[in-house]
């Protein structure tokens, strides 16, 4: 498989890059040039005209208010143009099916980070008119954002309301309702005073830590390219392997009836203590190997 990490994050190297994506610090590199050429130089990515004319589905449209693809509405190709004229941005999704070079690079970039078989990767395309953006948010996923046109301010700030967040949180919009179980203070109202300021030309990389709060402002026309990455978490792990564990079990596949009825719930209760005694005894023979080899099966875990 292609070593393509280095060629996003020249010139740092690779334990610098690592150092900054496990303490969540953002980092910005500058005129990548040749090393991203053959991005650079797909056809679909020369302006936003040519993305349209390639582009076979429908595209997410910022609506007026919040600029965040929360408060947003699906759009024709052809209505797109005349929607950013107007001036508010759009989002393209999953631009990598339309390209095996973007699913290559994808897949390289998963291996690199060493991510899990279980991670959702994407590439998504940004397209900003000039004076707008988005509004502050922090995504529970990890991004690296390739500027393709045009020059975009970012502001990105640490979070000090959630630690690890699994779900995205827009500003001025509902919190989700499991975030708000964990979360450490009240969201606030406005971005954080002490974000740092980025300034992305074309050829520019952005790193943007899982959970870090962040909002944008295109300078002039933008476009821009995302590779996103949504890992699991060490919850997501376990219940797979366990999903997959019990599901060989004839007892937990039943269908679980009459826990909503209260006359008869005391055989849901029976039913399900039961299980759950048979599971207790199982769980102590259970290692990380044996869970990570249900979730990670493939050449890089079970070759070793």
């Amino acid at each position: 498989m292609k070593q393509l990490l280095k060629s996003l994050i020249h010139p740092y190297s690779k334990p610098e890059f690592f150092d900054r994506y496990e303490r969540d610090i953002p980092l910005v590199v500058h005129d990548l040039g040749e090393s991203i050429r053959e991005l650079t130089d797909l056809p679909f990515l020369e302006s936003l005209e040519t993305l349209l004319a390639s582009w076979p589905n429908k595209v997410d449209a910022y609506l007026p208010g919040i600029a965040d693809e929360a408060n947003s509405k699906e759009i024709t190709r052809d209505e797109a143009l005349e929607h950013f004229r107007n001036g508010a941005g759009m989002l393209f999704n999953d631009i990598h099916t339309i390209s095996p070079l973007l699913e290559t690079w994808l897949q390289s970039l998963k291996y690199e980070l060493g991510l899990s078989a279980l991670t959702h990767a994407r590439n998504l395309v940004y397209a900003l008119p000039a004076g707008n953006g988005t509004s502050p948010h922090f995504d529970q996923n990890m991004n690296l954002v390739l500027q393709i046109h045009g020059i975009k301010k970012w502001w990105v700030a640490p979070n000090e309301h959630v630690e690890r967040p699994m779900s995205r949180h827009t500003i001025g919009l509902p919190v989700d309702p499991e975030l708000e179980i964990y979360t450490e203070r009240a969201m606030p109202e406005q971005f954080p005073d002490n974000a740092a300021e980025f300034v992305l030309e074309p050829g520019s990389l952005l790193f943007v830590p899982r959970g870090a709060w962040h909002k944008t402002e295109a300078l002039t026309d933008a476009l821009s390219l995302n590779f996103t990455f949504s890992p699991p978490t060490w919850i997501d792990i376990l219940t797979a392997a366990l999903r997959a564990r019990l599901a060989q079990s004839n007892e937990w596949r039943e269908t679980a009836t009459f826990g909503a009825d209260k006359d008869r719930a005391h055989e849901a209760t029976a039913k399900l203590d039961a299980l759950l005694s048979e599971l207790a005894r199982d769980v102590p023979n259970w290692n990380a190997t044996d869970i990570l080899e249900v979730t990670e099966a493939g050449p890089r875990w079970t070759s070793d």
